[in-house]
């Protein structure tokens, strides 16, 4: 019975060895080490009163609150002024978002490198706008922007324009700097430029990772859109944030249950666009 022959190693074949598993787990340690310690130091830093908070006296009140929400005002007049508030607080999230996606695009590519002998010369003072724009938050943007834009949602639909661009920005950045290069150095080969290149080579690459990004960042910024109106930015929360300052808390459940209910509705809906975006 003859023994099945091996085919020989060439000379120029190298093999690496994985990284040795103790020298792993030693980081992962120290890792995992170094969080509890900053998680440890948070509590002790931190004045938290948890006796007071699971305390008897402490769930009586907040019963007493609760109970002041039922029952909801369900009167039709009231229900058409949420229904007009839930829609432009979804127009907000709606036409921020897209001014985002746009914009972060557009800024995108300077901020990232396009090639392995691209120079990128904008790539560093772009990503910092980009972290400026993003390390401010909504109600920041929008409490600035109420002073020349004035009460309403237009500051509102601003402030989520502006901070989202600096998060879509980094993120399709991301994406195009680390997409397969072989279909746009095959038209780098034959002379096309970059613009072109980007256009009909790395853009149908990306193009399903930047819708994802684009309503997942949606779908926070519908949520951020309904907080805003509390500084005065219009939607639901401006409608929430009069009524609970009036202590109307039936009418403050009926905004809470239309906040809820657009939410996951919103929500459903672009986990399911995302799916059949990267199927």
């Amino acid at each position: 019975m003859t023994q099945p022959r091996t085919q020989p190693r060439a000379a120029n074949d190298t093999y690496k060895l994985p990284p040795p598993l103790f020298a792993a787990r030693c980081k992962a340690c120290w890792f995992t080490a170094a969080l509890l310690v900053l998680v440890v130091a948070s509590f002790w830093s931190l004045d938290l009163q948890w006796g007071q908070f699971f305390s008897v006296e402490a769930a009586r009140s907040m019963g007493r609150f609760l109970a002041e929400f039922a029952p909801p005002d369900t009167s039709p007049e009231f229900l058409s002024k949420v229904a007009l508030g839930a829609w432009e607080t979804l127009a907000m999230s709606a036409l921020g978002t897209l001014l985002a996606a746009v914009a972060g695009l557009a800024l995108a590519l300077p901020a990232s490198r396009l090639h392995q002998d691209d120079t990128a010369w904008g790539r560093a003072p772009t990503r910092l706008v980009l972290n400026a724009l993003r390390s401010i938050p909504e109600l920041v943007w929008a409490a600035l922007l109420l002073i020349s834009a004035g009460l309403g949602p237009f500051a509102g639909t601003l402030a989520l324009a502006f901070h989202t661009t600096g998060v879509l920005g980094r993120l399709f950045a991301e994406a195009i700097e680390n997409a397969p290069t072989g279909p746009g150095a095959a038209l780098r080969v034959q002379g096309v430029g970059n613009f072109r290149v980007f256009i009909y080579a790395t853009l149908p690459q990306v193009l399903p990772q930047l819708m994802s990004y684009t309503l997942y960042r949606w779908e926070n910024n519908i949520r951020a859109a309904a907080v805003l109106g509390v500084v005065g930015a219009g939607g639901l929360g401006q409608l929430l944030a009069f009524h609970m300052g009036l202590f109307q808390m039936n009418k403050t459940a009926t905004i809470l249950g239309a906040m809820l209910l657009m939410v996951a509705v919103v929500d459903a809906a672009s986990h399911t666009s995302r799916r059949l975006l990267t199927r």
